[in-house]
């Protein structure tokens, strides 16, 4: 709580309930229209975007969180997106007219998607997701190593951020990568086959983030080992996968276990992410497995330009309406893109529904944002 007491974007971030809360209560929440029922991320903020690699080193700036994943309403992913746009544009102490434009860039971008999401245009690259993108591609395994294990030695430091395991843990957890299955899909994505083993070489909780809070979290790290004896290593993460806070539509079929859906929405939403997600269950719980590849890397914007903020909304927004646009075919992404043409009015040109939204979302998140400072830190 006093995490996300640290700023208005950083309780934004933090307070999934509260947005859809609040989008329910808003003045423009009959005006959103309901979009083809797709896989959404649910939870679409500027710190659940940035670049990840694929199996062969690939990298793109795609979505990387889908804890909150839905068959659901494409449009709250705009929402979403816009109030964290605006959000990090007034921590920048940008005028309103900047969000007004951020509004609009993302409606330009998300269109280009929408028109074309393999070749689609999404304008020049910010400065903030080239900069991270160019430190994705230099990063390599101690990197990561220093980063998540403050070592490049293959052990897991037990401190602030990583816990020790009980033995139950412990076992529940070497069961999992004693499963030739769950490692024949690490070695997959490794692209490493022929006679390599896998074997648990250090586990620890982890204690990470805001929506992992109360979870079980896991941090493993996996020693690879060669026909000819050669060792290299991997860090895993295992993630609790509950239900969603995020709408369903009413009609939407999605797998029974939330790890399984998380991995559905990956592999929709995020193909570099979906081909290295697995579920897995353990002591009665459902998880996630993913692996940690030095290249995944969240977008930390602290500070925003004027022209900065405008084009990392349309770029932002092309990266979301690609990762929505690959599910539909010609016919749904028309008849979609004409549905948010058909509201735009008034000096802002982008629909009404949005815009109205993301001001009334932003006044309840600000209101919200002081009182949860009066209760925890002030208290503290």
């Amino acid at each position: 709580m006093r995490k996300m007491a640290r700023s208005a974007h950083a309780y934004v971030r933090g307070n999934t309930a509260k947005f859809y809360e609040w989008l329910e209560a808003s003045p423009a929440a009959a005006r959103v229209p309901q979009g083809p029922a797709i896989w959404i991320c649910g939870d679409c903020h500027l710190g659940n975007l940035g670049p990840l690699a694929n199996g062969e080193g690939h990298v793109e700036v795609q979505i990387r969180d889908l804890d909150q994943a839905v068959i659901g309403n494409p449009a709250h992913d705009l929402i979403r997106l816009g109030l964290s746009l605006a959000t990090a544009a007034r921590g920048s102490d940008l005028p309103g007219v900047t969000t007004a434009r951020m509004v609009e860039a993302m409606v330009e971008g998300y269109a280009a998607a929408m028109r074309d999401p393999v070749e689609g245009d999404g304008g020049p690259e910010p400065e903030a997701v080239r900069s991270v993108r160019r430190k994705a591609l230099g990063r390599r395994w101690r990197h990561l190593a220093k980063e998540r294990l403050d070592a490049i030695e293959p052990t897991i430091p037990l401190g602030r951020k990583f816990w020790a395991l009980d033995p139950e843990e412990r076992a529940g957890l070497k069961a999992v990568f004693d499963d030739p299955a769950i490692a024949d899909r690490i070695l997959a994505f490794e692209g490493k086959h022929g006679g390599r083993t896998i074997r648990m070489v250090d586990a620890a909780y982890w204690m990470k983030g805001c929506s992992s809070l109360g979870l079980h979290r896991y941090a493993v790290l996996l020693g690879l080992k060669s026909a000819r004896g050669r060792s290299s290593y991997a860090l895993v993460d295992l993630k609790e996968a509950v239900d969603p806070i995020a709408p369903a539509s009413p009609d939407a079929v999605m797998p029974a276990d939330n790890a399984e859906r998380v991995v559905a929405a990956a592999r929709a939403l995020s193909p570099h992410l979906g081909k290295r997600t697995i579920p897995v269950r353990m002591g009665g719980r459902s998880f996630f497995i993913r692996e940690l590849a030095p290249q995944d890397l969240k977008l930390e914007i602290e500070q925003f330009s004027k022209g900065e903020a405008v084009r990392a909304a349309r770029y932002l927004a092309f990266v979301v309406g690609k990762a929505h646009a690959r599910q539909m075919d010609d016919d749904t992404r028309h008849a979609w893109s004409d549905r948010l043409d058909a509201d735009r009015r008034g000096a802002i040109d982008a629909p009404g529904w949005l815009w109205e939204s993301v001001v009334s979302l932003a006044g309840a998140h600000e209101a919200g944002y002081l009182e949860h400072c009066r209760r925890y830190a002030l208290a503290a």
